[in-house]
């Protein structure tokens, strides 16, 4: 059973990698489509990155359930606590590494996409292994509710916070 799920948390590490890299791309294929700016990446602030990570991990936590969720009843809030720390990982990243280097460049910014990525199924396989439920299933997922309509709604009506701001552009939102 472990075995199984360390390959299947493998195969959602390189599922979210590359789902989340073909997003950043997707809104401007799509010729800035209005429905593909609710999922994929509208401009290059840090909030949409996040967004890059967030959806293709949902979806994967979603097919994952089916394949080797139900076996552990912990399964909803390990990959809460683990898509959460990866959300966290992207800022906390890419400001640590502006702030020490005055700039982060393209590579540096898919880096850390990827450690972030890596750190939440890192994160979500121990939780899971333990094996102790931390929330009810009810709390994740209105939780995990929650954040999906703050990406929608924050990528059309942006807080005025750095964050959300594009540092190629200085704009915001679409």
């Amino acid at each position: 059973m472990r075995k199984k799920l360390f390959w299947v948390q493998f195969v959602g590490f390189v599922f979210v990698s590359v789902v989340g890299s073909l997003l950043h791309f997707l809104y401007d294929w799509t010729k800035k489509s209005v429905f593909v700016a609710l999922f994929s990446a509208t401009n290059e602030s840090t909030w949409e990155h996040m967004k890059l990570f967030f959806v293709p991990a949902l979806i994967f936590a979603i097919i994952e359930y089916f394949i080797v969720g139900r076996e552990y009843p912990n399964f909803w809030s390990a990959k809460l606590i683990g898509i959460v720390v990866g959300l966290l990982s992207i800022p906390i990243l890419y400001y640590t590494f502006v702030g020490a280097f005055g700039m982060s460049p393209d590579w540096v910014n898919v880096l850390i996409f990827y450690i972030a990525t890596a750190l939440s199924f890192v994160v979500e396989t121990i939780m899971i292994l333990r094996n102790r439920p931390n929330f009810s299933i009810k709390l994740s997922i209105v939780i995990f509710v929650i954040i999906g309509l703050c990406f929608i709604i924050f990528t059309f009506l942006p807080p005025p916070i750095p964050l959300f701001v594009d540092p190629t552009t200085g704009l915001k939102g679409i």
